[in-house]
Formats: C-alpha cells, structure tokens, sequence
C-alpha cells in the first residue's frame, strides 16, 4: 500500500512525534487531539473525536496516552477503538494553555481499517494461519466447470497494490446509501454488515456506478470477455481512472473475485467461494423445473428459474449482533445481480450456519442462499404444449461440490457439509422440510411442490441407461461415448424382455445452465434381456461441435428412453467438459527483488486446427507492475511455441504468477507459477 502514509488498523496503537518551538510542559500545555472522516463530522455520528493527552489508555476509546517529553518535543501514542469508522481521516491538535485561546494545528491525514487480529473487533479472527490466507494472501484460486470437471482459475487479488486502498474508498462514496445521506452512510462504516452490503451493491452496476457490468451472452465486442481477465487491479484501476464508469465485462467469478480484494483490503477476512449446480431459485419455491422434449432437446423455459453449471460468492468472516447467539463466523455474500435485496442488486451476509440449518427466517437473503444450494431439481417430458410427466426428480443435484481453496495451499476443499448435511440423511430432510414450510408458508393452501415432496416421483422404471466417456475429451477431437443399457425388474414388466427407442440430441450448454439447438441427433433401438448389459458405441464427430460451442466449451448429451410397451420414457444426461491446451511455466533462477527473471512459457497446440490472433497477458502482484501483454500469432496444429520474459520481481515472499493465453477458438489457456522472491543479496 505504500510507505508514504499512515495505514492503521482500529484497535491498536500508533506512535507520533511532535515538534514545538519551546519545552512541552505537561499540566500547564494543553493538547487536545481531533479526529474526523466523512463530509460533516459529528462526535454524535461517530465521525468526529476530540481527546486531550493522559498518561494511561482508558478502555476502549480514542487516547493519546503513554508519552515521553523529550527537549521540545514529544512523543506520543494514539489508540482508536476497535468499534470506530473505518476510512480517511484528518487528525488535527488544539493547543492551549490554561484559559487561552487553543490554536489548531493540521498534523495530517491516516487511513483506519479493520483489525482482524483485535478480539474486540467485530471482524476477530483467531488463527494467525487464516488471518495470512484471508487477509494477507494477495493471490488465489476460484474454481470453474463443471462438478466433474473442476478446473482451477488463478486469480491475482492484488489488494496490497499501491492505489487499491484508494479506489475501494471511492467504491464507498460512490453507492446510493453514501449519495443519498453521506452523514449517515459514514456513520454506519463502523460495521462489516453494513460495509459488505454496500460493497456488494457496488461491485455490480445494475442500479449505481458500481465497478462492473454483468454480461452472459456471447457478445463482448466492447469490452472484455470476462474469460480474459486475469485478476482485481486491473478491473479496479480501470473503474477508477474513467470516471467510475462500469468496467465491461463481469460474469459471477469476476464479481466474487473483485469483491474479495475490496474486502481483504479493507480489513474483512474473506475467501472465493464456488457451488456447482447452483439454483437460482426467483419464486422461492424450492423447485426448479427443466423440460424436454421427445427427440431429448432440452427447451428454453420462460421461467426465470436456472440452474447454473456453477455459481460463485464470498464468504466474510464476522460477528452477526444483529442475529441470535450462534450464526457468527462465515456469512455469505454475493455481489453477482441476481435479485434484489432491500431494492438494490445486493445479497447478504447470511449465515452459512443458518444455511445449514433451515434457518431461513434470518436476515439478509439467507432464502434465496438457501434455494442456491438446496433446491430441488425436477426435470420434465414436454409436449403438444403441456409437461406430460416427470422424467426425474432430483433431491440430490443442486449445490454439488461446494468448494474454497486449502489455507496454506494451491488446493481445492470441499466445505459442502458447512453448507448442509449429507444429502439424504434424516438430518438433511429435515432441515430441507422446515426451510421448505417457512418459505412456502404464505402459498400453503395451493403448493404443488409441498405435494410432489410427498408423491415420491415417478415410478420405478424398466431398465437402467447409463451415459460413459470412452476418452479423454479434448476440444478439436471427436467424441467418443459408450451407452449402457440392463433390464430391472418392475412392478409391470417383471423379468421379460422390454424394447426401447433412445433418442439423442447433443446441446452447448450455457453458463447460466441454458442450451443452443441442438448440434448432433442419433436414434438407437434396444431389446433389452433381463440380466444381459448392452454397451453401446456413439460417435460425436468434431465437425458436430466445432463452432457451435460457447467460450467454455461445455456439451451436454441427452437421451430420451421410450418404454415402446407402455409409452413410458427415461432420460440419461451427460455433461462434457472439452479439455484445452495445457501450457508450462518454468523458472530459470532463484528470484530476487530487483533481480531479472527469466520465466519459460510452452504451449503446444493438440488439436487438430490452428489457433488464430493468439494473446498472452502476465499478471502477479509483487511481480510485475500492473500486467505484460504480448501479441503472439497463429499457433498452427500440434506445433510448440516458447516464450521468454524477463520479469524484475518488486516484493519479497510467497508470489504467484499467472499467464492466460486467449485466441479467436480458445478464450482461456490458463497456466500459472508460484515464485517465492527472496530479497535482493548485497553485490
């Protein structure tokens, strides 16, 4: 942040020295010290404080205390509480002596944050080793795909970057609550439920100037796909240095990402956190319904239910006064613009203690988390106009994988069961039954999803259908896929043999958890034996796929099942993630500050067509100053391409550089390194 001014934390002291044009003498020299931030301070807000020199601290309150007299000039100790308003303040000194006039005297400016180590902090986090991971760390990971195809997105934070502390004030002062009532608005900075809420209204621009604006279709001709960034600073800087215009574009990964920097630096514990599977349930009642039709294409509801392939938040570590003993700690906070909360495009904090026990009733937005994580999944046979009959009913594929990065490490963990208990135990029904009575409550009378929790779903079906890779799926290459079919016995058809007509249809799926038309469609006849498996090859040629695919590169491939005895279908699913390029990074040397650095990026190009107007960004606080950009060409076919940077390492300690490499077929060729930089050795 810099060493040119003074960053304190609240709740702890620091020292200043003061020079006088004459010995100080302590009893008939006067000194009152006056602390102010906002646009009008008052003491009666919390925004202004006026405190004379003592010889001892007394409690939890500003103090000037423990000083030394030294000739003509002295030395002091100031201590701000650990419950004041965070934010830039003026500290002036009102010198008197007995009934005189004080003369003022401007002694400078000081930024006070949050003070996660100070237990009488509202943000107190006891654990040196997860103050340094959410706090400290300036780099990490947010997790993307698929919940079988996690992949791994380094992200550079950067909170610690010179002008960052700058610009998440400005994000402050430029939200409604501070336009609307500055007074008030600074007045309520003393409080991290209140600073999350703003910060989460801000990071998205859907009602203010907030940093930046959401785009999920495929068109980011004017601006940035949000694939390409690769971290905080420069999103931030940007936002910052052309009027507080929104930065374009943001997707849920960008915001949770810009968010966590914002609040590090503020002082707020805070960590990326990803679900897969994530509802986004608008209506509140705990289903989400998907249709298909009879040739197995998934169709475009006009719902606004979806279930996103994955979603990603924050969680922000904190005492909840405003809630019942026992929700402390993790809280949930989501600057996505998904809905609003209290009018503006917000979410949270809501208790993820409170998430994991129903406990929907509790602010803020904890409902609609909940749904996010717990919802049920009830997918559709659709036709002549009107769902026909439930295909499936999942209590179990919503909030899959729920995942934050290892403290201390570069790897993933699973903290789905802080979220809930284990999917179909007696205590995850029951917590998912009184959640379900609080949210459905006022519809009661006429809640057909109260009905089908009590109908069991559809009936046993005939025969089990399985959908399998053969390989490796690799963008570029065909898709091979083994169908595997055996015979159940069932109330109907006992052991003798069934037929089945299986549709197939092959779908881009969307982010948002939406499909294209459908790009491949196969029928296949069986007869089916009882206790005979049929396996099935199926072949999706490349030629299918090959521009007809989002930037994430996610097929799905359904089939619709029909029972030809008695009309009856099933449905198999499959979800392909296609695996890009792989690149390498290499480091020649021990890392120094100062110091050159040679780094040796590869990539070899496996697929089959060449890659077109390739880029390469590198990024890394503490290793480059802002971000190194390169135009590197068209890579052709299974051709290897080696590059080499020199970079000249600024600070000391635990780095991690990141390279993205992008093209016209390919947005996201992601690698990164991480760099420990020793200080630079005497010559």
């Amino acid at each position: 942040m810099g060493l040119r001014r003074l960053i304190v934390r609240r709740g702890q002291s620091f020292g200043l020295r003061l020079h006088f044009n004459r010995p100080f003498h302590f009893g008939t020299d006067y000194l009152t010290f006056v602390a102010e931030t906002g646009p009008a301070p008052k003491e009666l807000l919390g925004t202004r404080a006026t405190f004379s020199l003592t010889q001892a601290r007394k409690g939890n309150v500003w103090s000037a205390f423990d000083f030394t007299i030294d000739t003509n000039s002295l030395l002091v100790s100031l201590f701000t509480p650990a419950n004041t308003v965070i934010g830039p303040y003026t500290l002036k000194l009102e010198i008197s002596q007995g009934q005189s006039h004080s003369v003022v005297h401007p002694l400078g400016t000081f930024i006070l944050l949050f003070n996660p180590w100070n237990a009488e902090d509202d943000v107190y986090l006891p654990s040196e080793i997860l103050l340094q991971e959410y706090i400290m760390m300036d780099y990490g990971f947010v997790y993307k795909g698929h919940e079988r195809f996690i992949t791994t997105w380094p992200w550079n934070y950067g909170q610690f970057e010179e002008d960052i502390i700058d610009i998440c004030f400005e994000i402050l002062n430029k939200s409604l609550y501070f336009l609307e009532n500055p007074s008030k608005d600074y007045s309520q900075r003393n409080d991290p439920v209140y600073i999350c809420r703003v910060v989460s209204a801000m990071i998205n621009s859907n009602d203010d100037s907030g940093v930046l604006q959401g785009n999920w279709g495929e068109d980011y001709s004017r601006g940035v796909s949000p694939l390409e960034w690769n971290g905080s600073v420069a999103i931030l800087r940007q936002w910052s240095a052309r009027g507080r215009q929104p930065v374009k574009y943001g997707q849920c990964w960008v915001f949770a990402a810009v968010m966590c920097t914002v609040m590090r630096c503020l002082g707020v514990p805070t960590r990326v956190v990803s679900s897969f599977r994530s509802a986004h349930n608008m209506d509140g009642n705990l289903t989400i319904d998907t249709y298909y039709d009879q040739n197995a294409e998934m169709l475009p509801t006009r719902k606004r239910d979806k279930i996103w392939n994955f979603h990603v938040w924050n969680e922000c570590w904190m005492i909840r006064k405003d809630l019942p003993p026992g929700y402390n700690g993790w809280q949930v906070l989501d600057p996505t613009p998904q809905q609003t909360s209290s009018g503006l495009f917000c979410c949270g904090p809501a208790s993820v203690k409170a998430i994991r026990e129903g406990e929907v009733h509790l602010p803020y937005d904890t409902p609609f988390v909940y749904a996010e994580v717990n919802a049920d999944e009830v997918i559709w046979l659709f036709g002549n106009g009107q769902a026909q009959e439930i295909l499936v009913h999942n209590t179990s594929s919503i909030g899959k994988e729920i995942s934050t990065k290892i403290v201390g490490s570069d790897q993933r963990q699973n903290i789905t069961s802080s979220y809930k208990y284990p999917e179909g135990s007696p205590e995850e029904r029951s917590v998912f039954m009184k959640a379900s009575r609080k949210m459905l409550a006022p519809r009661r009378a006429s809640s057909p999803f109260l009905d089908l929790l009590g109908s069991g779903g559809p009936e046993d079906q005939p025969a089990q259908l399985q959908l399998h890779l053969a390989r490796t799926p690799e963008w570029g290459q065909d898709l091979m896929l083994t169908l595997r079919a055996w015979r159940v016995p069932d109330r109907v058809h006992s052991r003798e043999s069934i037929s089945l007509a299986v549709r197939f249809s092959a779908q881009a799926l969307l982010h948002q958890g939406g499909t294209r038309e459908p790009l491949w469609r196969q029928t296949v006849h069986l007869n089916l034996d009882f206790g005979k498996e049929i396996q099935l090859p199926l072949l999706l040629p490349y030629d299918n796929y090959r521009n007809k695919l989002t930037d994430e590169k996610l097929i799905r491939v359904s089939g619709i099942a029909k029972v030809e005895a008695t009309g009856r279908s099933m449905l198999v699913l499959k979800d392909i993630s296609l695996e890009p390029p792989h690149l390498s990074i290499e480091v020649s040397k021990r890392a120094e500050v100062g110091k050159a650095l040679r780094v040796h990026i590869t990539l070899t190009n496996t697929l089959t067509v060449a890659l077109s107007n390739c880029t390469m960004v590198l990024e890394g606080s503490g290793l480059i100053d802002g971000q190194i950009s390169k135009n590197i060409g068209t890579l052709v076919a299974g051709h290897t391409i080696q590059i080499q940077v020199d970079l000249y390492p600024i600070k000391t300690g635990r780095r991690q550089l990141q390279v993205l490499i992008s093209s016209k077929e390919i947005k996201e060729i992601k690698g990164y390194r991480d760099i420990f930089v020793a200080a630079s050795r005497a010559s």
